[in-house]
């Protein structure tokens, strides 16, 4: 799969790739905003993650790896999303990935849906969070996820747009896209209208929360805005922007969130370049600024570094939700320190949440919003770390400097002695924005293809977006 000789492995590792011809950069002192054969190994090898851990028969994509205890649909999502970045790359062919999404859309649409606890993939076109990777039954006692449920629509709908063409299996593909999409009843998930609630069991009924932002549910609700068929009210983008918390954090005025990816993950599919709704064009910004502002604080967060943790600096930062070394709290350097496994971690004026962990999804799914700083992170991570952080599938999920000292507790990963702890496996859904937020920002290819999705303009002008690429289509 990967192509690169030891030369350009070492010029990778050293930081000596230089900027292809034609590829902009940020001046003479800095890196290159598209540092040109990095980002292309990186998103060769993040794209292995989910071409080959994925069931090429059901189309499911394991939570993590190497370890896969079920499939994430949310991971499926972002599977589906990688397979045309994979096309366009050169890296599989048209007629393979179409017949790996069409394999994954067939499961889905077959798979058995009703209110039983067991024997079940979904209910009411939802879906639940995890399912066994063989079965696609599912797993335990898992929730029937709303926001799990958008994401995998986020990569059905970007399938559906994707592969427009007349030989099979594309038009099956985009006619199982729009019955996956047309049968999710947003507005029975609604019961406390017109909010959306965050799960549902057949054990307990309706979660006793409703999504309310600010976080990674906007792509939620521009979804079961736009449904043709079980939308949800348009007041409820006003109820959702209502809780908003605007405030300055590191000299960054914005929408606060503090794990980034609540920053990042609608972004994936959604365009917010030059569009903004009723609280944004009041706030003079749009969300994809706002987005920039909170990748800056988390920098400016980890250069004061208000916690003392090793390793932490301007090219060394990153909070978001990801695997952490275990729950346990020991000594380290003659210091008292309290560790995390997975945990949502942030740092945001509504709270930080840090044990040390740094996370390489936080600075990869941000290169759209500060490539001048997202590009030095993630090439100062395979500089320093090498092959304890950085693998045959990429990135591995997270890290944390300040735990070197070996005979800590860990549960999971492994500790290298005076460099720190690594974790052993990698996340689908922490890959996934690495993969395609990369390839946003070389190419748009993901951003442009749901621009014409009329799911995705429908529900920006029922939440009342306007301007820029949706000027006149409302």
């Amino acid at each position: 799969m990967h192509r690169l000789t030891l030369v350009l492995l070492a010029a990778l590792l050293h930081g000596g790739c230089g900027t292809e011809a034609g590829t902009p950069s940020t001046g003479p002192d800095t890196v290159p905003v598209d540092p040109g054969p990095f980002f292309d190994d990186v998103q060769e090898r993040t794209f292995a993650f989910f071409w080959e851990t994925t069931s090429a028969s059901n189309g499911l994509t394991p939570d993590r790896w190497p370890d896969p205890p079920f499939s994430s649909i949310a991971a499926v999502g972002f599977a589906l999303t990688a397979y045309p970045v994979g096309v366009e790359r050169g890296w599989v062919s048209r007629a393979d990935a179409a017949a790996r999404t069409a394999a994954t859309l067939r499961f889905f649409r077959d798979a058995p849906q009703h209110a039983h606890a067991t024997g079940v993939t979904g209910y009411r076109g939802f879906f639940y969070h995890f399912l066994d990777m063989s079965t696609g039954e599912r797993s335990g006692t898992t929730e029937l996820s709303t926001i799990d449920t958008a994401l995998l629509l986020g990569g059905v709908l970007a399938a559906q747009q994707y592969f427009d063409g007349s030989d099979a299996p594309e038009p099956e593909i985009r006619e199982m896209a729009d019955s996956i999409y047309r049968r999710v009843e947003w507005d029975w998930a609604a019961p406390r209208p017109p909010l959306v609630a965050l799960a549902w069991s057949p054990e307990e009924g309706f979660s006793v929360h409703d999504w309310r932002g600010y976080n990674e549910a906007m792509l939620l609700y521009i979804l079961a805005l736009g449904s043709p068929t079980y939308p949800v009210d348009p007041a409820a983008w006003g109820e959702w922007t209502s809780t908003y918390r605007w405030v300055s954090y590191y000299g960054q005025l914005h929408v606060n969130f503090g794990p980034l990816f609540g920053h990042q993950y609608s972004h994936v599919w959604i365009d917010f370049r030059g569009i903004r709704d009723a609280y944004m064009r009041q706030h003079g910004i749009d969300y994809f600024e706002n987005s920039r502002r909170a990748t800056l604080a988390q920098q400016a967060y980890a250069m004061d570094n208000p916690g003392g943790w090793l390793g932490y600096g301007e090219d060394a930062w990153g909070l978001t939700a990801s695997d952490g070394p275990g729950s346990f709290t020991t000594t380290v350097g003659g210091r008292s320190r309290t560790f995390r496994g997975y945990w949502a971690r942030g740092a945001a004026a509504t709270g930080v949440n840090d044990d040390g962990t740094l996370v390489p999804t936080a600075a990869g799914g941000s290169v759209p919003f500060a490539p001048e700083i997202a590009v030095p992170a993630l090439r100062a991570m395979v500089q320093r770390y090498g092959p304890f952080l950085y693998g045959p599938y990429g990135f591995r999920d997270a890290f944390n400097p300040t735990l070197r000292e070996p005979g800590a507790p860990v549960s999971d990963g492994q500790i290298v002695a005076d460099v720190g702890w690594f974790d052993e496996d990698h996340l689908g859904i922490d890959q996934g924005p690495i993969l395609t937020m990369i390839e946003n920002h070389r190419t748009g290819l993901i951003w442009e293809l749901m621009r014409e999705s009329p799911y995705i303009v429908t529900g920006l002008c029922r939440a009342g977006f306007s301007g820029g690429w949706l000027e006149g289509r409302c």
